[in-house]
């Protein structure tokens, strides 16, 4: 078996229901992982669309959530989990919205595409102070044991 990662809430690369968007309460989709590699420490979440702005013309890739350190032994992450509600250590990266937590598709031409991805790492990463996707990545460098991905779309 494989790092495996899934939602209730969407099906890999089916559409993402509005509950989840701006378009209506903006809140997480339940997430579920199996099958971590042997060795794995932590866990981080990169959650980003890089079809920004426009699905046609992409300048950038736009960072929805990021969190890292999240402990092994977690299963997943509930619908509308709250930073409280994080499991015991989980740590939060800022997006591109301006803040921490998750910030949900709202595309403003097309449809776009948004990647959950799930990397299993070989080490506890130290406080990166809120770190930005670009950061995280460079943190995770060489501590990727295993990665995988959940894609869903969305258009309003």
């Amino acid at each position: 078996m494989s790092l495996s990662l899934t939602s209730t809430a969407f099906i890999h690369e089916g559409p993402i229901p509005p509950l989840y968007t701006c378009d209506a309460e903006d809140i997480s989709p339940a997430l579920r992982w199996t099958d971590l590699p042997e060795g794995t420490t932590s866990l981080a979440l990169i959650v980003d669309d890089p079809d920004a702005p426009d699905p046609d013309a992409p300048k950038m890739t736009w960072v929805h959530w990021l969190l890292y350190n999240l402990p092994p032994d977690s299963l997943g992450l509930d619908e509308a989990v709250s930073p409280s509600a994080l499991p015991p250590g989980t740590r939060e990266g800022v997006t591109d919205f301006g803040g921490t937590g998750w910030g949900g598709p709202c595309p403003p031409i097309g449809r776009h595409r948004y990647f959950f991805k799930l990397f299993a790492l070989d080490c506890v990463l130290p406080d990166l102070q809120e770190p930005t996707s670009a950061a995280l990545q460079e943190a995770m460098e060489g501590h990727v044991i295993e990665a995988t991905e959940l894609m869903g779309t969305y258009q309003r």
